[in-house]
């Protein structure tokens, strides 16, 4: 009996993380991607080259690395590595990487 109530606590524990992690999930809309990809378009950035810096979702972008503002949209915009990536300026953590 101690073991199926042990397992349960630990299943309750897992969910409820799983539920954190869900409500953390950043999503960006495909409308602003579009907004984003226009304004690169029309407003071209330069590559900053990194070296052993991963881009994928939650890596952190150094202080270094100028974050640009795009209208109406929350997150910010850099072109690292000749990849374009979507930054939230409160944590510089990566959020999308364009493609």
């Amino acid at each position: 009996m101690k073991h199926y109530l042990t397992s349960a606590a630990a299943a309750i524990v897992l969910l409820g993380g799983m539920g954190a992690a869900l409500a953390d999930t950043i999503v960006v809309q495909p409308e602003q991607e579009t907004v984003v990809r226009e304004y690169i378009k029309r407003e071209p950035l330069a590559s900053v080259n990194l070296l052993g810096v991963e881009l994928k979702l939650g890596s952190s972008v150094p202080d270094k690395v100028e974050l640009r503002e795009v209208p109406n949209v929350r997150y910010r915009v850099a072109v690292i590595n000749d990849q374009t990536v979507l930054v939230d300026p409160d944590t510089r953590q990566i959020v999308e990487v364009l493609h």
